[in-house]
């Protein structure tokens, strides 16, 4: 039986096909070899557990591992420390039986009850065994919020002080702990209501680095082993390249778009059906990645609102991890550092389910003003984009007076979307052109069955800011090599424009000008 893409658990090699994790390892062995105490925090389906599981398949020669989680240990355990320190040594004891450490061990003869005998038992254990001792602890943040947790981390911390006067066999030679919040922040919590602490005993950890993103070669390569096995005749170098373009690099994203075309798709590796692949994923549908994505903004108004304000209006922020919310949507992996040290959201099937996510609620609040539902949006199979702004643009001025300004100037571009989503539901795609996203402008790139369609969204400033838009609007059509563009113009000034919707000619470029 050939390997498959795999998007649940731990990535095996024998099993699944995968990206060369070969230099991400290294650099983590080297963590290692140094003695380092680190934390693998990265966001869900990032890669953390297959890091841990690669650890364990490589060093186990070298260390003693201890690979463990606190994942399902219940609640029970942490009513007292007796009970906590009884656990910790379960959860080693069964961690070794399959190591080849003796059954009559430290551990074995060990009954501790205290924290501080619980760090007695763990040095005796050290010095006892011929190999370093390597501690992996995954899923920590199952526990982070409880004081004995922190306590046991303290302890550790407190052992590793130790080690310089003690030597390095004095405790664990490493430990590694993984899960999405920053070790270093364990009280930091997400419902803005509960209370917040950012002090840590964890401050001894080195910082981890490591870049676990996919980019287009690794997915090539990838692509490349199933190719020999599948034999599909597909453009990898192509292929590839689109997949990074949707997901720069998220490793679940990666291989999901690949386990969509590859199982539901036929196998049919096109350009086509990895934009079908994309909206299948940012659907949600059975897609925990998704779903979590809606639960945190759900469960984090200044989290949502963030978000809104750059995906909907074009606002950059500072990348910054000064900033709580910065570092909360960074840790999310929700928002990554564009080329000019400012905030964008982190891939494009994010921002699409943003999208979806807002323009929804759009609707529901604002649905029987700007339903879409008018013949002649499609003809002969082509998106007939010209009729669709115009249309907009009747529909805003019929049902948006002068009171509604306010409104407007926040939520314009967010009615446009919702407008236009769908129009192309369901055989089109839409999203926003990150180098262009800003307070004033943002191209939007729309595909309707392999047709591709490129809309500019503006806010009136003035005359000369109109003929800079076109200017801008006709250099990126030039940049994609496109004769015709849309130029949506938002005015909310007290002299509104009043033209009437109409073809110009600009720098060579034929642009479909409407004034909102």
């Amino acid at each position: 039986m050939r390997k498959e893409f795999n998007v649940t658990g731990s990535c095996n090699p024998q099993r699944h096909y995968m990206v060369d994790t070969e230099k991400r390892f290294k650099a983590v062995e080297n963590l290692i070899d140094r003695g380092n105490y680190f934390t693998i925090n990265r966001a869900r389906q990032y890669g953390k557990t297959t890091i841990l599981r690669m650890i364990w398949r490589k060093l186990s020669d070298k260390y003693l591992i201890i690979d463990t989680s606190f994942e399902g240990v219940g609640d029970t355990v942490f009513k007292s420390e007796a009970s906590f320190v009884r656990l910790v040594v379960s959860l080693m004891k069964d961690a070794l039986k399959y190591v080849g450490v003796p059954q009559t061990s430290v551990l074995d003869e060990s009954m501790p009850t205290t924290m501080k005998e619980l760090s007695k038992v763990i040095v005796q254990f050290c010095q006892s065994v011929q190999k370093p001792v390597l501690l992996m602890i995954d899923e920590v943040d199952k526990s982070s919020d409880n004081q004995l947790f922190l306590n046991f981390i303290g302890m550790l911390r407190e052992l590793y002080l130790m080690r310089d006067k003690q030597g390095m066999n004095y405790t664990f030679h490493s430990v590694i702990l993984a899960g999405v919040y920053d070790i270093k922040n364990l009280k930091l919590k997400l419902r803005p209501d509960a209370e917040k602490k950012y002090n840590s005993p964890w401050n001894i950890a080195a910082d981890f680095n490591v870049d676990m993103t996919f980019h287009p070669e690794e997915i090539a390569q990838m692509l490349n082993d199933y190719e020999n096995d599948v034999h599909t005749g597909m453009d990898i170098k192509a292929i590839s390249e689109e997949i990074y373009k949707y997901t720069t690099g998220y490793p679940y994203l990666v291989s999901a778009i690949c386990k969509i075309i590859d199982e539901r798709l036929e196998a049919e590796w096109t350009l086509d059906n990895v934009q079908k692949a994309v909206k299948i994923i940012a659907k949600g549908e059975n897609v925990t990645l998704i779903d979590d994505l809606s639960k945190n903004i759900e469960n984090n108004t200044e989290l949502r609102d963030f978000l809104y304000s750059i995906v909907v209006n074009g606002q950059e922020y500072s990348y910054s991890m000064v900033d709580p919310i910065v570092r909360l949507a960074n840790m999310f992996s929700y928002i990554r550092e564009n080329q000019r040290g400012k905030t964008m959201i982190h891939n494009l099937i994010f921002e699409e389910a943003l999208f979806v996510y807002f323009s929804n609620k759009t609707m529901r609040e604002q649905g029987t003003k700007i339903s879409p539902f008018v013949l002649n949006y499609v003809q002969n199979g082509k998106l007939n984009m010209e009729h669709v702004v115009t249309r907009f643009r009747d529909l805003m001025r019929e049902e948006y007076r002068e009171s509604t300004v306010p409104f407007l100037e926040k939520e314009g571009r967010l009615l446009f979307l919702t407008f236009l989503k769908p129009i192309i539901n369901g055989i089109g795609f839409y999203y926003v052109e990150p180098q262009t996203r800003d307070n004033r402008r943002m191209d939007l790139v729309v595909t309707y069955d392999k047709q591709e369609y490129i809309v500019e969204l503006k806010i009136w400033h003035g005359d000369k800011y109109e003929e800079l838009g076109r200017d801008q609007l006709s250099g990126y059509l030039a940049n994609r090599g496109m004769d015709e563009g849309y130029l949506v113009t938002f005015d909310f000034s007290k002299n509104k424009q009043e033209a009437e919707p109409q073809w110009i000619e600009w720098n060579g470029k034929r642009i479909f000008e409407v004034i909102v």
